[in-house]
């Protein structure tokens, strides 16, 4: 059997290599459709979802009363929508990395490359995001503690 090697970029990968990216370009494509369809799930959830809360009588509290049906529709479709974009990018990426090794094609790998790059951009700025938004939910409910501690 001839030991296949791939040339991409003045790199040699060999057989084995090949084999990691074979591997990681289905698992990658796995968890984008995986994500895909929680997507749609999302997006048909939305529309849904914001009349099962205003049917709910807990959800006529203070506090929930502000979140009407269409903004918990609208913030379902948002995170729908957050989902998606990792989710394409990671779905590029398995594509492009298929094509690239099957075809030895080192403009489909800088493609497929790319796309991980966004992959990995994305969830780190809504990484970031994230932190930034427990970071101050925790100083206001400092804050919050210590303005009702005050008045006791």
């Amino acid at each position: 059997m001839e030991q296949q090697s791939l040339n991409v970029l003045d790199l040699h990968y060999d057989q084995e290599s090949i084999g990691y990216f074979e591997q990681s370009a289905k698992w990658a494509k796995f968890i984008a459709i995986v994500g895909f369809v929680f997507s749609g799930l999302f997006v048909i959830l939305s529309f849904f979802i914001g009349s099962i809360f205003s049917s709910m009588p807990e959800m006529s509290a203070p506090g929930f009363g502000m979140l009407g049906g269409g903004a918990i529709t609208a913030i379902y479709l948002v995170i729908a929508l957050i989902n998606f974009f990792p989710c394409l990018y990671l779905f590029r990426f398995a594509t492009r990395l298929q094509e690239a090794v099957k075809a030895n094609d080192g403009v489909k790998m800088n493609n497929a490359l790319k796309n991980l790059k966004s992959f990995f951009k994305f969830i780190g700025v809504v990484l970031i995001v994230t932190l930034a938004f427990y970071a101050v939910a925790i100083i206001g409910g400092i804050i919050f503690v210590a303005a009702m501690g005050s008045q006791v």
